[in-house]
């Protein structure tokens, strides 16, 4: 009835299928009929949204990643034959299958479905809803929708956390589903006739999976898929049951042998892997409502934004440092001024990698500003409404000119780490244009997707008139201080920080020690040689003397002062001496948050913190 063979369809869940975080709305869509989607024989378009500030009135898209969609079902007229599936033209396949708003009509109605269902019940109900656009005239309808049974119903207290022991040789990779382990005997099927040969606790390795398949899915240690995505029937039913399962691969029938022992990890993040041998990890079981609360506010470093969501069910205050450069590396992965200045360039291999990247946004400067933005959105979001700190690009510049284009645009430098980084860069004339889009990236997220949790930071600024200038940079490019209440904060990462930090607590409102570079300042020494790796240490009494300095003098200006070096994650009795030292906030590595909260909770007793 609804003519989607000429449009498009798709499934919309209004929780995170993978982590279980309720307040994204997560749509997938791919063209023709619906029933290629259901049934995963399509890789889709997947798409975030975020409840909270959608019903406020912004327009909060997190993310959208383009599916191969390379077939689409249609009706015919052959034979006996109701439906066909058809090739899809390669502009079709690299242009998203919805607009943007598209995406935020069907995520308003899924908010209004999922809020009539859950008054209705009484208790919060996660739906699931299949969706579907009439190619004649051009309307969305919703078809179907029914409670959410897997991710709604996993405990909430209860953190398992998968890990392995040591990697391996990476066979296959695709997305993940779950955050699970598995391992076993790889045994590859392509016809479902064939499935009565499987045996429990075999790693099941197939083209697709339907109905059909369950049995043998039930009993498999683990699932391997060439097609489908997340919302697949592969992905729904193995992440029902518990099972690490691993869809999309495309070749994975053909690069894992049948019979060898394979091992499939779905705990590193949105990528899948499948690695040869059965490799060892371990299963570790956390009740976090029995974590202490603790004065000294307990944040995270946050680095992959697919992570985000996983994460942020660890207690937490907030972010104290989602760094920009993890993003632009991963997710842009071109230099900023080669989007710029992209009809400039001369290289044709540079510019052909370029127009593989950025095929879905015509504007080369709209797909740095909308991924970076949709990077930081994403982490915004899991964390909201507590802080989340990001720094701006602290690339040295050997590493800027490793990205796509980027070395017509990078200078050679005999000591990069100590050279044309962080703020100044920011105001130089050479690289300004290049901030103005980062800075671009952090209004998009503040003002239209009203994640105004976000706070910015200047790493390796050197003195206060390089403050006072990347301020006014950050101005001329509308990204102004206290506008909307943005804080922006400083690293203090160089000992002028701290012998200056009376006149850096009046440019900036906060500080956040970065031990890693004001441990190589302070001690002389280049972190990376191995030669002096023996002399790098946090603990040393200058770094310490340091360290209680700037937070004494921060306190006496009312400044908020913190820390997301990695020496509190790394060594317990230097978390311990900064508790003791008073400070606000320590920001840790996600896989530390535990451990050092039950040690924070027990200095703070008895130093008689309350």
């Amino acid at each position: 009835m609804v003519r989607s063979d000429h449009a498009s369809s798709g499934v919309m869940f209004t929780i995170d299928t993978e982590s279980g975080f309720p307040d994204a709305v997560f749509i997938t869509a791919a063209y023709g009929l619906g029933e290629n989607v259901v049934q995963g024989a399509v890789n889709p378009d997947e798409y975030y949204v975020f409840k909270p500030t959608l019903k406020k009135g912004f327009y909060p898209i997190l993310s959208k990643k383009t599916g191969s969609k390379d077939t689409k079902m249609i009706y015919c007229e052959e034979g006996d034959k109701v439906t066909k599936n058809v090739p899809v033209s390669e502009k079709e396949r690299r242009s998203f299958a919805l607009d943007d708003k598209e995406i935020l009509q069907l995520a308003k109605w899924g908010v209004i479905i999922e809020e009539h269902y859950s008054k209705k019940a009484k208790r919060f109900k996660p739906m699931d809803i299949e969706w579907a656009k009439d190619g004649y005239s051009n309307k969305l309808y919703i078809v179907q929708a029914r409670p959410e049974t897997v991710a709604s119903q996993r405990k909430k207290n209860i953190y398992k956390e998968y890990r392995l022991s040591k990697r391996g040789k990476i066979l296959a990779t695709g997305s993940s589903v779950g955050e699970k382990i598995g391992s076993g005997k790889a045994h590859i099927i392509k016809d479902v006739k064939d499935i009565s040969k499987f045996r429990k606790g075999e790693v099941l390795v197939t083209e697709i999976t339907d109905p059909d398949w369950e049995p043998i899915m039930k009993i498999a240690g683990a699932i391997v898929t060439n097609r489908g995505g997340r919302t697949s029937h592969a992905a729904i039913v193995s992440r029902e049951l518990g099972i690490p399962c691993v869809v999309g691969c495309g070749d994975a029938t053909e690069k894992i042998k049948k019979g060898e022992k394979v091992t499939v990890s779905c705990a590193e993040g949105d990528i899948g892997f499948v690695y040869e041998g059965l490799l060892r990890y371990n299963v570790k079981e956390i009740n976090l409502s029995r974590l202490p609360k603790t004065k000294t506010k307990i944040m995270m470093n946050v680095g992959a934004p697919e992570q985000a969501f996983e994460l942020a069910a660890i207690p937490n205050s907030g972010v104290g440092l989602a760094r920009e450069e993890f993003i632009i590396s991963s997710y842009i992965k071109i230099h900023p001024k080669a989007l710029l200045h992209y009809k400039r360039l001369k290289d044709k291999d540079v510019k052909k990698q370029i127009d593989e990247l950025s095929f879905a946004y015509p504007d080369k400067k709209t797909y740095f500003v909308e991924r970076l933005a949709q990077g930081i959105a994403m982490i915004a979001a899991a964390f909201y409404p507590n802080p989340v700190i990001v720094r701006m690009s602290d690339f040295k510049s050997n590493e800027y000119a490793n990205l796509i284009g980027g070395k017509g645009f990078e200078p050679e430098e005999d000591n990069p780490m100590l050279g044309w980084r962080g703020a100044s860069r920011y105001y130089s004339k050479e690289y300004e244009e290049a901030f103005g889009l980062e800075c671009a990236a952090i209004r998009k997220v503040r003002d239209e997707m009203g994640l105004a949790n976000v706070k910015a930071m200047i790493p390796f600024c050197r003195t206060p008139e390089e403050g006072r200038k990347v301020l006014q940079t950050m101005k001329k490019h509308k990204l102004e201080r206290h506008k909307n209440h943005l804080d922006v904060y400083v690293m203090c990462e160089i000992p002028s920080n701290v012998i200056l930090v009376d006149q850096f607590s009046k440019i900036f409102d906060g500080f956040s020690i970065g031990t890693n570079d004001l441990t190589q300042l302070t001690l002389g020494l280049d972190r990376d040689s191995e030669l002096v790796s023996r002399i790098y240490d946090e603990r040393n009494d200058a770094v310490k003397e340091m360290v209680k300095k700037v937070i004494e003098g921060a306190k006496k200006h009312n400044k908020k002062i913190g820390i997301c070096g990695d020496a509190p994650s790394t060594y317990p009795e230097f978390a311990e001496f900064l508790v003791d030292c008073g400070i606000d906030s320590i920001s840790l590595s996600p896989d530390a948050v535990i451990k050092t909260t039950l040690l924070i909770a027990k200095t703070e007793k008895r130093l008689g913190i309350r």
